[in-house]
């Protein structure tokens, strides 16, 4: 265990494509990589957030994405997606935005981008309502119609697992 532990292997890992909208998520990101297009991780402004937005914007540097960082003032802006930010970002030509630690409640900001033509990708791991934002794919383990086998990962793990699906 100790082994495991201090040298892991990617065996070690659950398969991050149990998670419902995996596949889709890492379609639509790739695509965009592939396209040049610019792409935000709008994290939050917590430790859980900022480890998240971190993760997520190393792997996609990694892979070559054409990527920003956005962190909402948590004084001026609150928490999460807010329509005046994704419309400023939509003026920056940016045409997707991957959440993380945070999405899966942001109903009306999603269908705000939806309708100026920006992408949303919610990666997230609060609990969802019974309905889910129509998001081009929304990541998160506690869907009803997850398969994922842990249920208990903090937004960061999201975060990681997505890392390691675009992997």
């Amino acid at each position: 265990l100790a082994k495991s532990f201090l040298k892991p292997s990617w065996d070690d890992f659950n398969d991050p494509f149990l998670f419902r909208d995996m596949k889709k998520a890492v379609e639509v990101i790739k695509q965009a990589i592939v396209n040049k297009d610019k792409i935000i991780v709008w994290g939050d402004f917590d430790c859980d957030g900022s480890c998240s937005t971190s993760i997520l914007a190393l792997e996609l540097n990694r892979l070559g994405a054409n990527i920003n960082c956005y962190i909402p003032d948590r004084h001026t802006e609150g928490y999460g997606l807010n329509n005046d930010a994704i419309k400023e970002i939509k003026e920056q030509g940016i045409s997707l935005i991957v959440t993380v630690d945070n999405g899966v409640s942001a109903f009306d900001e999603i269908d705000f981008a939806n309708s100026i033509g920006v992408d949303v990708v919610v990666t997230d791991h609060h609990l969802p309502s019974d309905t889910i934002p129509n998001a081009v794919a929304v990541v998160d383990p506690h869907r009803e119609d997850c398969e994922s086998e842990f249920k208990h990962y903090a937004g960061v793990g999201v975060a990681f697992m997505l890392a390691f699906a675009l992997s």
